[in-house]
């Protein structure tokens, strides 16, 4: 591991021992898991991973996650959140995140006072050069971010992960599943199931870096460049079973698979100016 790398690792380490006591938004990806397991490491059993459960959580992840904490000996937890029962999450604008980090920290904030702690999130340096309406509600309640405090990006995490032997070290991004509604598009629970079979049909075929995005009467497929060839190959396969769970259109975007495209659609400078 390159000296950079070390000293970003102990400042993290330095960051935990100074918090004494933390909370990790835990959703299983790869940066929530290097910073439970960093925190688990650091502060043992003052850590705690929790994992939001909501409809807009793949079942797949859920498993995933709580897999994971299970085998490392971590201190896990679950709790329920509602964003869908915000009026401001369901009707799908581009501040949804904004409105779904606010209820998973109002969820968090009575276990964190009872514990004494402080809420962090994987947050890396990327992401805050990215649109994430969510960073808004982490900074109005003051919630941590120790990998981006650290001077951590996203290739930093990956490769600090496959040292720890972290098997998220090479995961695809996988947010949470209202990421693939078009912005306009209510959010209901009956359409994050529809969204969640939707991506199981076409993944058991053989595709595991992919996105199904619901356009309402449309779904607009994405998997990697390489990878259209073979999906259009089987096109009627998906077709049929992607009709079956009530789309009328199925397409697949010949632009291939990038994470945050539904942002697109958007005034990138009205976007900046809103963070």
């Amino acid at each position: 591991m390159n000296p950079a790398l070390v000293e970003k690792n102990g400042r993290l380490a330095a960051i935990l021992t100074d918090l004494e006591r933390v909370i990790v938004a835990y959703s299983g990806g790869v940066d929530s898991a290097l910073l439970a397991a960093a925190a688990h490491e650091t502060l043992n059993r003052n850590a705690v991973a929790v994992t939001a459960v909501s409809p807009s959580l793949a079942s797949r992840e859920l498993a995933a996650a709580t897999d994971l904490a299970r085998s490392l000996g971590w201190n896990h937890r679950t709790v329920d959140t509602h964003e869908i029962d915000r009026a401001e999450y369901a009707r799908n604008s581009p501040d949804r995140c904004y409105w779904c980090k606010s209820e998973l920290f109002d969820v968090l904030d009575p276990l964190a006072e009872e514990m004494g702690a402080t809420i962090a999130t994987g947050t890396n340096l990327d992401d805050l050069n990215d649109y994430r309406p969510g960073l808004r509600a982490a900074g109005e309640r003051s919630v941590r971010t120790p990998l981006a405090e650290a001077g951590m990006t996203k290739s930093d995490v990956r490769i600090l992960s496959a040292a720890r032997g972290l098997p998220t070290a090479d995961k695809p991004a996988s947010p949470c599943l209202a990421s693939r509604f078009a912005y306009g598009v209510r959010v209901t629970s009956e359409g994050l199931e529809r969204i969640e079979r939707a991506e199981e049909v076409v993944r058991a075929l053989g595709f595991e870096v992919l996105r199904v995005r619901d356009h309402g009467d449309l779904a607009r497929i994405e998997v990697p460049p390489e990878a259209i060839e073979r999906v259009t190959a089987q096109r009627d396969t998906i077709e049929r079973e992607l009709k079956d769970l009530g789309f009328t259109y199925v397409t697949v975007d010949l632009g291939g698979f990038r994470s945050g495209s539904l942002n697109a659609s958007l005034d990138a400078p009205r976007i900046r100016r809103g963070r």
